[in-house]
């Protein structure tokens, strides 16, 4: 059976479990119930309790000996070009969007990184006054008035909801480069790579911060949802990226 075929019935699923309990009509209620409404908790907790586990003995200390055998210019230099890469696919979101002045922004920050930043290890773009944009399929799909459905704690990914996960596997298959990487056939070495090296990369930049959460937060796992919540929230309202958040982006939405 086809990916498509299971994911449909299944996000169907998950969005109606959304609606099963009754959302209250007061402001502060409604906040609240949306802050803590999680009825996948025994689930998601589970998960969770494995996600921790690979992060401990294998995400965590591979990040740690990238950090200590790479010089910060070098891991910021393999940062922009993981970003540049996943310009395309930010510039398709940004069109699906409506956002054209931003599609416009993301083409020609592609188009000058990729050149005179030498394929994008160097953010030329930002010093010519062309920020970098946010898109992806979840985006999309909220902009189209998709809701979010329940929370979910996906294997490996993290924290994300039924929307959000079927865009970030949506946006895989829009990315330019597996089409590229397929005509050379090695497709999915360069997909995994290109996940595997970017998660270690962003985890090692939260190293510190995310052991400082670790141990002052009661409740690690609520913590994490409310935050990654608030975030996601705040990134779809401003169609740019929100305050970061204080975790292991091993464990965030990556749609991005």
């Amino acid at each position: 059976m086809s990916p498509r075929r299971v994911a449909i019935p299944l996000v169907a699923f998950l969005l109606s479990m959304a609606g099963c309990a009754s959302v209250p009509q007061d402001p502060a209620a409604r906040a609240q119930y949306k802050a803590n409404h999680d009825p996948l908790e025994p689930l998601n907790r589970r998960i969770f309790a494995i996600n921790l586990s690979l992060d401990r003995f294998a995400i965590k200390p591979l990040a740690k000996a990238y950090r200590g055998a790479l010089p910060g210019l070098a891991r910021d230099s393999i940062r922009h070009f993981l970003d540049n890469l996943n310009e395309p696919v930010v510039f398709i979101n940004n069109l699906l969007q409506g956002r054209f002045h931003d599609a416009g922004t993301t083409g020609q920050r592609f188009l000058l990184n990729s050149t005179i930043g030498v394929a994008g290890f160097a953010d030329v773009a930002s010093r010519h006054k062309l920020p970098k944009q946010v898109g992806d399929l979840g985006q999309t799909l909220w902009a189209w008035g998709m809701p979010d459905g329940p929370y979910l704690m996906l294997p490996l990914f993290g924290p994300s909801n039924p929307r959000d996960g079927i865009g970030t596997g949506v946006d895989i298959y829009l990315d330019p480069f597996r089409y590229i990487a397929r005509r050379q056939n090695y497709p999915t070495s360069v997909t995994v790579g290109r996940t595997v090296v970017d998660g270690i990369d962003k985890r090692a930049r939260n190293i510190d911060t995310v052991e400082v959460m670790q141990r002052e937060a009661v409740d690690y796992y609520a913590s994490l949802r409310s935050l990654f919540r608030q975030n996601r929230a705040a990134e779809l309202r401003n169609n740019g990226p929100a305050t970061p958040l204080p975790a292991p982006d091993f464990y965030e939405d990556p749609g991005r």
